[in-house]
């Protein structure tokens, strides 16, 4: 049995172990259970009126729909036949009616859109007050995850393979695809002497390369006695002086005049070109 046919039984069901319902006599409609006659006790019989399945649509970040390739989203009107004795007057008909509601609404876990109910009429066959109410339930339907039945339109491609797509010992995941097909990014950057400089790479580097191109890895300066590195290289284990790592890139940092070993490092120089390598 679908979700969909079994639905009024199941909100029988659910409804029947409602404490402040138990006034209320429920059966479903379809298939149709005969009422008492005369009726002793209000009766309400629930079945579904209408059905209509559309398109599912999910907001992303951005704010634009997109549309739920294995979802569909289904409304459901819900029927329900309310019977109240003669003797218990009309507004027992509207008594239950609200009652339901308020259960089906704040305390199931079906998402109630809108209800109402039509006028009150008699049915002298069961000696009955009888109110037509309904109830518009929204709700979303995955075949593909929820039901037994799999329908060609809403299955998973990745159902269909996915033990063999999902083995790490013959298929690489997309991190492991770039670090083979693309295991290192080489470009270059102008230095502009300020303090700092940021470079993109589009991945974060296990080790980066840079180097002056054009000049030697080190401008010695025999007058000062210090000499000046245009080298720096930056590892996951450690780094050259005025180099980091970032989560996409590294970072060039200016040294100002610290020196290491009568040497300072300058790798943001104006006007110089500045070659680098980064391993993925």
């Amino acid at each position: 049995m679908s979700e969909i046919s079994s639905l009024p039984a199941n909100i029988v069901a659910w409804l029947k172990e409602r404490e402040e319902l138990k006034y209320i006599k429920f059966l479903t409609e379809y298939p149709a259970v005969k009422k008492a006659v005369p009726l002793k006790n209000t009766t309400v019989a629930v079945g579904i009126d209408t059905l209509n399945i559309v398109d599912s649509f999910t907001e992303n970040d951005e704010g634009v729909l997109i549309e739920n390739e294995y979802c569909r989203q289904v409304n459901i009107r819900l029927r329900l036949s309310i019977h109240a004795p003669f003797s218990s007057g009309g507004e027992a008909c509207h008594e239950a009616f609200t009652d339901i509601i308020d259960c089906l609404t704040f305390d199931s876990g079906l998402e109630i859109d809108e209800s109402g109910c039509e006028r009150i009429t008699s049915d002298r066959d069961t000696d009955a007050f009888v109110l037509t109410a309904w109830a518009s339930v929204i709700a979303s339907l995955c075949p593909a995850e929820s039901s037994s039945v799999k329908f060609p339109s809403f299955l998973s491609k990745e159902l269909l393979c996915a033990s063999h797509i999902k083995d790490g010992s013959i298929h690489l995941d997309s991190g492991q695809q770039d670090y083979l097909t693309k295991p290192i990014a080489c470009g270059s950057y102008f230095g502009y002497g300020t303090a700092s400089q940021s470079i993109s790479v589009g991945f974060k580097p296990h080790a980066v390369i840079v180097f002056t191109s054009g000049c030697p890895l080190i401008d010695s300066n025999h007058s000062t006695g210090v000499n000046v590195s245009l080298l720096g290289i930056a590892t996951e284990n450690g780094t050259t002086p005025g180099i980091q790592i970032t989560n996409d890139g590294f970072k060039i940092v200016s040294t100002g005049e610290t020196t290491v070993r009568n040497s300072k490092t300058q790798l943001n120089y104006m006007g110089t070109t500045y070659v680098y390598i980064a391993l993925r």
